[in-house]
C-alpha cells in the first residue's frame, strides 16, 4: 500500500494548484536549436545506428522483464551496461565524473534531451520519473513501464500527492528513483529558456519523509568538441526529428558529474533542498535558503 506523505497538500510551490505551476514550460524554441546541416555520417551508417537502438530497445524490454528475476547487483550493472551500449550504438561517447552512489538516492537532473535518460541509467541504474504521455511511445513506452517507470499525469494535480508517496515507497524500499525537477526539457545554454521556477520542490519531499539522499547530476553535451544544443528535444518538435538529428551527428559526447550527496534530516523544508540542489547543478539567481542538511563528500 502507497503510505501517504505528509505536508504535500495545497501548497503553490508544490505544483498541486494551478495549471501553470503544474505544467512547466521553458523559454525555448527552434531558434535554440544549431542550423540545419549536411549530416556528418553516411545514409547507411545512420540506418545501421537505427536499427541498432530498434534492437537495444527490444532487449531492454526482455532485460526489464527479467530485471526483478536478478540479483540486485547483478540487475543495476546489467541495466547500466545496456544504457552505455545505447548511447554507443547511438554514436553518442559517455563521460562521468565523480562517482555514482552505491546505495539508494533521489536522483535529480537538468533536462535537455531524450538522451538524458540513458546517460543516467548509464551511470547510476534507477526507477525513473516520467510523464504519462511517454508511456504511449512505441517500444519506449513499454520498456518505460516494464521498467518500473512512475508515470505523473500532468493533467490531474491532484494526483501528484500520491506520485510523491511511490517514489517515497520506491526509496524505502531501497531502490533509486531518477526525476528531472525543472519538469520540462530546455536548450541547456540561453539563460533566458531555462524554467523560470527552476527545480520543483514536490519530489525532493520523498527523500526527506524516506530519509534517502539526494545526488544531483548534471547533464551537458558537446559536439566536435564544443558545446551544443544539437541534442536537444524542444517544444513542438517530434521525438523522430530529434532523434534523426542524433543519429546523424559525429562525435557528440555526453558528460555526467556527479555532485556530493545532500542527506536532508527529518523535517527538511523540500523547497530549500530543491535550491541546494539545483545551485549545485547550475548557477541560479535565486537565493539558497538555509535548511538542516548534511552535505556527504
Amino acid at each position: 500500500m502507497t503510505a501517504a506523505v505528509p505536508g504535500l497538500g495545497a501548497d503553490p510551490c508544490s505544483g498541486v494548484d494551478g495549471a501553470g505551476l503544474w505544467r512547466p514550460a521553458s523559454g525555448c524554441g527552434p531558434d535554440c536549436l544549431p542550423a540545419p546541416a549536411a549530416p556528418d555520417v553516411s545514409l547507411p551508417r545512420r540506418a545501421g545506428r537505427l536499427l541498432g537502438v530498434l534492437g537495444m530497445l527490444l532487449a531492454g524490454t526482455g532485460l526489464a522483464v527479467l530485471l526483478p528475476l536478478l540479483p540486485a547487483a547483478r540487475g543495476r550493472a546489467a541495466s547500466r551496461g545496456w544504457a552505455r551500449w545505447t548511447l554507443r550504438t547511438l554514436g553518442v561517447r559517455l563521460l562521468v565524473r565523480g562517482r555514482a552512489p552505491r546505495g539508494r538516492a533521489l536522483l535529480v537532473a537538468n533536462h535537455v534531451s531524450w538522451l538524458d535518460i540513458l546517460a543516467v541509467l548509464a551511470v547510476s541504474p534507477a526507477r525513473m520519473l516520467a510523464k504519462r504521455e511517454v508511456r504511449s511511445w512505441p517500444l519506449v513506452g513499454a520498456l518505460a513501464a516494464a521498467a518500473g517507470t512512475v508515470f505523473v499525469d500532468r493533467s490531474r494535480p491532484r494526483d501528484l500527492p500520491a506520485t510523491v508517496a511511490r517514489v517515497a515507497d520506491a526509496l524505502r524500499s531501497g531502490r533509486s528513483v531518477a526525476v528531472f525537477p525543472e519538469g520540462t526539457t530546455w536548450c541547456g545554454a540561453a539563460t533566458d529558456c531555462r524554467p523560470s521556477r527552476g527545480f520543483r520542490p514536490a519530489m525532493f519531499e520523498a527523500a526527506v519523509v524516506a530519509g534517502a539522499p539526494v545526488v544531483p547530476l548534471s547533464l551537458g553535451y558537446r559536439y566536435a568538441g564544443d558545446p551544443s544544443t544539437l541534442p536537444a528535444f524542444l517544444g513542438a518538435e517530434t521525438l523522430w526529428a530529434s532523434v534523426r538529428r542524433v543519429l546523424a551527428a559525429r562525435d557528440l559526447t555526453v558528460s555526467v558529474t556527479v555532485s556530493a550527496a545532500l542527506h536532508p534530516a527529518g523535517g527538511a523544508d523540500r523547497r530549500s533542498l530543491a535550491r541546494i540542489a539545483e545551485a549545485a547543478i547550475h548557477p541560479s539567481p535565486r537565493p539558497v535558503l538555509a535548511t538542516r542538511l548534511d552535505l556527504a563528500a
